[in-house]
């Protein structure tokens, strides 16, 4: 697996230079007098220095991270000017949510995808919105290959929400719906090695883009709709075994 590695990447050219000493500088700082700059209006990958590719070393993000972190500190730069105090707080507060979302393997594509103007069905905010102002819960499809067993589950679970009512024990439903659990935390942990073989996939595509080579939309889409389909597929599986959890607790 080929990882992309944090490397140093300039500012953009109209804020190359230093506003303290004129020097040319790094994005957040300056390497000359050490002066933090004011923040770039950029994406969490770029904001590291990174193309916009899914496989990442996380021990450089991590390690760059921290070196960043004591550069951009905001009690750092306690003495300074009111304006790089504003400045180093912005920075910082950047960095901490880009190291946080690029170093958690599913939100580093969450984030990638709604870069890609692609927004998963649970995080569109349209129908949360709409789930709010009716007071309904919001819908969410249930993956085809998974309906007879979350139907048969479902049976279960009102079986066992009924026993509680009524204040009766059926150890054998329990243990059946203690092992569909853990059948369901396979396979949402399965479906995150099935989605690092769509970073390969999409890491490709960023690759041959620069090299000069064209991508289509319509490949770039492909993929895309492979990786919203697996993550949307998870986030149900992770939803039911929340639901499942509160019954057999309950």
């Amino acid at each position: 697996m080929t990882l992309t590695t944090i490397t140093a990447k300039p500012a953009p050219e109209e804020t190359q230079t230093c506003w303290s000493c004129g020097a040319m500088r790094a994005s957040h700082f300056c390497e000359a007098c050490g002066k933090v700059q004011p923040p770039a209006p950029v994406d969490y990958f770029t904001f590291f220095g990174l193309p916009r590719k899914l496989n990442i070393d996380v021990v450089a993000l991590d390690k760059d991270f921290y070196e960043l972190s004591r550069k951009l500190h905001p009690d750092l730069n306690a003495r300074a000017g009111s304006q790089e105090q504003g400045w180093s707080l912005q920075q910082s507060s950047r960095l901490n949510d880009a190291h946080r979302v690029l170093k958690d393997p599913i939100k580093r594509t969450e984030y990638l995808l709604k870069l890609e103007g692609v927004e998963l069905e649970e995080q569109s905010k349209s129908a949360t919105e709409k789930a709010r102002a009716t007071g309904q819960l919001k819908e969410q499809v249930v993956p085809p290959d998974l309906l007879e067993e979350v139907f048969e589950l479902n049976v279960q679970l009102e079986e066992l929400r009924m026993n509680k009512k009524m204040g009766e024990d059926d150890p054998a439903l329990v243990e059946e719906i203690g092992r569909q659990k853990l059948e369901l935390e396979q396979k949402h942990e399965a479906l995150l090695e099935e989605l690092k073989g769509y970073w390969k996939q999409w890491d490709a595509l960023i690759d041959r883009e620069q090299s000069g080579q064209s991508v289509s939309q319509d490949e770039r889409k492909q993929v895309r709709d492979k990786m919203v389909g697996l993550l949307n597929r998870r986030n149900y599986i992770r939803n039911l075994v929340r639901d499942v959890s509160e019954a057999l607790e309950g």
